[in-house]
């Protein structure tokens, strides 16, 4: 750990509204802001009721949290630092989540793995240095679940080629974010 500060944030919809999570202070690890967060879930309907969701690079885990706390039947929540998980598994336990599935373990490799199962949403939001989304994006379309939607975040504007379309795009900030899907027409 980087040091001893803990950081927060908070969850902005749904059965654990304002309720708070907690996270290290590491390198790399920077969840998404509020105002991104409210608007990705405007963009997925708000209710999330029986959707099985994957936060693959969880970091602090707000988007998986966020999706169970508007209604996801499962989240799985996968991230490599070992910090960082141990707070998933804490905010996992306080909040009591008992449909969410923690995984040690790096992002890219865990889509790699062919027995994970198709998800209705994905949250990719690798650390903007490490530049795997280029990588990891043909991974996800065996993932996804017919008519599911991939949410990405880059430090830059990325084009994520065929066979995605971006559904929906912004930009807060320095952070560009986008909606995916396999075919679908562009909205931007």
């Amino acid at each position: 750990m980087r040091g001893s500060r803990i950081n927060k944030v908070r969850i902005i919809g749904g059965t654990y509204r304002s309720r708070q999570i907690l996270f290290p202070d590491e390198e790399g690890l920077r969840p998404t802001p509020d105002r991104v967060r409210e608007t990705l879930f405007n963009w997925l309907g708000q209710d999330l009721t029986g959707k099985r969701c994957l936060d693959l690079f969880a970091g602090s885990g707000a988007l998986g949290f966020e999706a169970v706390s508007r209604g996801a039947a499962e989240a799985v929540m996968v991230e490599n630092n070992r910090a960082a998980f141990r707070a998933l598994q804490e905010n996992s336990k306080k909040l009591g989540c008992n449909n969410v599935a923690l995984y040690c373990e790096d992002g890219l490799g865990f889509a790699r793995r062919r027995e994970t199962g198709h998800y209705d949403v994905i949250f990719a939001d690798p650390p903007f240095r490490d530049g795997v989304l280029p990588e990891v994006l043909p991974l996800l379309a065996e993932k996804l679940a017919e008519g599911g939607l991939v949410y990405i975040e880059s430090g830059e504007a990325f084009e994520p080629g065929a066979p995605w379309k971006a559904v929906k795009r912004a930009k807060a900030g320095k952070v560009h974010y986008q909606l995916l899907q396999l075919g679908a027409g562009s909205d931007d």
